[in-house]
């Protein structure tokens, strides 16, 4: 008897686990295709021209297509061209409110193709009856909600903007989220998720993580504030008449200097200069390279007339320089600049005048923000890149409906982007090490031509060295070369005693001229090297880095 009821007990606990398991499966189903709290999904597992409407406007020519995401079978909307303009919309059978409970706004982007300038937002567009149609979508129609990443100079974040209407007079004011999360820079691809709790807060999401979290009721952040200030200036309130702000003035009383030169120029030639012993005023500082041959292909008539590539002239090497030789310019010590009378306090300054404050007709109280609803979802951008890739666009309100989208659908894509990448990365180490160390020889290289005993011979050596960073395949032939020519004037330096040349004055070379900045200019020209007390060679070129 007793092993019967103990039999009997086991089948029950095992078919109690059973059911378990199978509840849990029916859970799982439901809380992705079947729950109620899913309030809008959309996959572009299919094409959606017969679900999203394009813009007729005439400024929206970008062309979305329905398009794979790179390395992966998963579709998407794809942004197909660079510097256009977008605008599609989905328009809701019924509009979803977002006055109960939580609401959990979430989309995915990839920036196939980098993003420089443009946005990858979403709009959550308010009902019709706010003045707009689908197929006159465009940048005007009103939206409850912008969500999502924006870049371009110096603007770099992911935006959540609210519009909400103020019940005194009935204007809708835009009040931007601040200190918003910056837009990651990889081409991965990225879920972005806006929570709004109707406890009055707002979480901001990437990839699952939070970034920020704000009050819709908080002025520190959103600008402007939800709830205007109970106070303003009055707008009808003058300034008085005779009313003086300025701290301080002019002073009435001072005269302008006798010797005060308003004229003078900020440099003058410097008269003491001597043109260097066995400078080549005849000799160019660039030739025709005898070389160089008119290629086969060459056309006169439509290619004009052939040229031969120039080459730095060799008997400039040895020489202290080539070309029309002038003196160098120097700061004018008699140089002062505009003259002005010096500033004094002002004897009738009042102080900074405000309007007085009055009370804000347009002031009002509210416990939480009366978000209007929404109808539909609307992209409308504008960008520089091409390959901007949406999907999986959901609305729901459950943060758990949200969070098992995340991990079925985003996350398995970003794993295997995320490794693939890493594997990219790995293999172009080594190149950006080479890299790396070649530029920190350029920086010695450009250093070490900077030093006194070198004077002489800085034109050549810059040359050598820029011809070396502009031909990557002559750079190890013409590395060495300067090397030598370097080590050879060192040992001359150290071993060659008096008969050294001396050091020459500094110069303005042609090859440089053009590539001096204004603010060198205005600075005082060229600067002598330490320890170069004649002038020296010309300051060398300011390198693209």
């Amino acid at each position: 008897m007793m092993g019967r009821f103990a039999l009997l007990l086991l089948l029950a606990f095992a078919s109690l686990q059973l059911f378990c398991f199978a509840v849990d499966d029916i859970d799982i189903d439901f809380d992705i295709n079947k729950n109620d709290d899913l309030v809008f999904y959309e996959s572009f597992d299919e094409p959606f021209e017969d679900r999203w409407i394009v813009s007729n406007k005439d400024d929206y020519k970008g062309v979305w297509k329905h398009s794979k995401s790179e390395g992966h079978d998963d579709y998407g909307l794809l942004v197909s061209e660079k510097a256009r303009k977008y605008a599609i919309v989905k328009q809701f059978d019924e509009a979803a409110s977002l006055k109960d409970g939580t609401t959990v706004l979430q989309f995915e982007t990839r920036l196939q193709s980098g993003l420089e300038c443009g946005g990858a937002y979403l709009k959550y567009l308010r009902p019709q009856e706010a003045g707009w149609r689908p197929k006159e979508f465009d940048n005007d129609s009103p939206y409850s909600i912008m969500f999502g990443p924006d870049r371009c100079g110096t603007t770099n974040k992911v935006h959540f903007i609210f519009k909400h209407k103020n019940p005194k007079n009935g204007e809708y004011v835009e009040h931007h989220l601040k200190h918003t999360p910056a837009v990651p820079s990889d081409k991965l691809t990225h879920v972005y998720t806006a929570t709004l709790k109707r406890d009055k807060e707002v979480r901001i999401m990437i990839d699952g993580q939070e970034k920020k979290k704000a009050s819709f009721l908080s002025a520190n952040d959103f600008d402007p504030p939800l709830i205007p200030p109970k106070t303003i200036p009055d707008p009808d309130d003058k300034k008085p008449e005779g009313w003086d702000d300025r701290a301080r003035i002019p002073d009435p009383n001072a005269v302008k200097p006798d010797v005060w030169d308003d004229d003078a120029p900020m440099e003058i030639e410097d008269l003491e200069a001597v043109k260097p012993e066995g400078w080549l005023d005849d000799e160019p500082d660039e030739i025709d390279d005898p070389e160089a041959t008119k290629p086969e292909d060459w056309d006169d008539e439509e290619d004009g007339v052939w040229e031969p590539p120039k080459m730095f002239n060799p008997k400039c090497e040895t020489a202290p320089g080539c070309g029309e030789w002038k003196r160098p310019m120097k700061s004018n010590p008699a140089y002062k600049g505009k003259w002005s009378p010096p500033l004094i306090d002002n004897p009738n300054y009042k102080g900074i005048w405000k309007a007085r404050e009055i009370p804000n007709p347009n002031y009002f109280e509210i416990g939480k923000p009366d978000f209007e609803p929404i109808a539909g979802i609307g992209i409308e951008i504008w960008t520089m890149q091409e390959g901007i890739l949406f999907d999986n666009i959901l609305i729901a309100k459950s943060e758990n409906v949200a969070k098992s989208y995340r991990e079925t659908k985003w996350k398995p894509k970003f794993e295997v982007e995320k490794e693939r990448y890493k594997a990219e990365d790995e293999a172009s180490a080594s190149d950006f090490l080479a890299a790396a160390i070649k530029r920190k020889l350029f920086d010695f290289l450009y250093e070490v031509a900077d030093m006194p005993f070198l004077s002489n011979y800085k034109t050549q050596i810059l040359y050598q060295i820029e011809r070396a960073e502009k031909q990557p395949n002559l750079t190890m032939g013409v590395l060495v070369s300067i090397v030598v020519i370097i080590l050879t004037i060192f040992l001359k330096h150290i071993f060659g005693g008096k008969d050294q040349v001396q050091p020459s004055p500094k110069v303005e070379q042609k090859p440089y001229v053009a590539e001096t900045t204004n603010d060198e200019a205005r600075s005082g020209g060229d600067e002598k090297e330490e320890g170069d007390e004649s002038g020296g060679a010309p300051r060398r070129r300011r390198r693209e880095t």
